[in-house]
């Protein structure tokens, strides 16, 4: 009620509520909108990836780097975020989040697409948070910002095509000394590994197809051997080489067919050994992997593939020759 003075009541409940600033009541509202601009991104990206696996276009740069590169940049717009750089990581996070949960994506390919869409989104967050803070060379912003997409874009380009791609081929040796002479050593050999999980080494364990058991035996020039590959990411498939060569100089065995989801990443040459006489009763083996690589960019895949490999080949080492090693 009005008091004598005609002023309105304090305790008046009718009374509507004062806003001080009003443009802070509007807040809440304008901070969905990052989140809004952050789901259709992923969403657009997630389309991206299924018209490039669609085009079988999935083990090339344009995933790798192609596709963060797209995601940061329409991350980057969304409206007047703190931190462009934050923006981005956050989406980034989302959308990998997304291709492992909703997509079905395998746990080592998160791990490996990982660094690269933070990379692309990291150093296009900063491009757009050094430009916003608009210092005394505009100009020289604008260069760099230019300068740096478009190298990040060409890269992208990397395996789209064979004329895009860098040498393929790789070769990988690992050597160990066992306790067994020539012979002997030969013999084990003929006779195959029996696997055991446990000696894995980390990087293996991380989701790759791991060898379960193996048929054949022998090294007579035509033999077969399969290696039943499960566990890890994919489906369970069969690894399929032959002997191709036997005499004084080697062993090689040629990949015949390879329906492991190994064959996603790297396609199998051959495998050739390779034993010699180290003295006091012990034998130096050889084994030199021959694989073609699949996915691309080189300067990123072709020393995690090389890595991977070696320790693949110490691994068959040492289940062929077991409680057998000599340093």
């Amino acid at each position: 009620m009005d008091d004598e003075s005609g002023d309105v009541d304090a305790n008046d409940p009718y009374k509507a509520p004062e806003i001080e600033n009003p443009s802070r009541a509007v807040q809440p509202r304008r901070r969905s909108w990052p989140w809004i601009v952050m789901c259709l991104a992923v969403a657009a990206a997630s389309v991206l990836y299924r018209v490039l696996v669609l085009g079988q276009r999935e083990q090339s740069a344009l995933m790798f780097i192609g596709l963060p590169l797209v995601l940061a940049i329409l991350l980057s717009l969304t409206p007047r975020p703190k931190s462009a750089t934050g923006m981005i990581m956050k989406g980034m996070g989302l959308a990998l989040l997304l291709f492992g949960v909703l997509l079905i994506e395998g746990f080592i390919c998160i791990i490996m697409a990982a660094p690269l869409f933070f990379l692309v989104g990291y150093i296009v967050g900063w491009l757009v948070d050094r430009n916003r803070k608009r210092d005394e060379l505009p100009w020289y912003n604008d260069q760099l910002r230019c300068g740096v997409l478009g190298t990040i874009a060409l890269m992208s380009f990397e395996g789209a095509t064979e004329w895009l791609s860098f040498d393929r081929e790789e070769t990988v040796t690992v050597e160990q000394v066992v306790n067994f002479t020539p012979e002997q050593a030969r013999a084990v050999l003929a006779s195959g590994p029996s696997f055991d999980e446990g000696d894995l080494s980390l990087f293996l364990q991380l989701g790759f197809p791991k060898p379960a058991s193996i048929d054949g035996e022998g090294l007579a020039v035509g033999s077969q051997w399969v290696i039943h590959m499960a566990g890890g990411e994919g489906k369970p498939g069969d690894l399929t080489v032959q002997v191709v060569k036997n005499d004084s100089e080697g062993i090689r065995l040629e990949c015949v067919s390879d329906k492991s989801h190994i064959a996603h990443w790297m396609d199998w040459k051959s495998v050739s050994w390779k034993i010699e006489s180290a003295g006091n009763g012990q034998s130096r083996i050889s084994m030199t992997m021959e694989y073609d690589r699949l996915l691309d960019p080189a300067w990123y895949f072709k020393p995690i593939e090389r890595y991977g490999v070696k320790k693949a080949g110490e691994y068959f080492i040492s289940q062929t020759f077991k409680n057998e090693w000599s340093e």
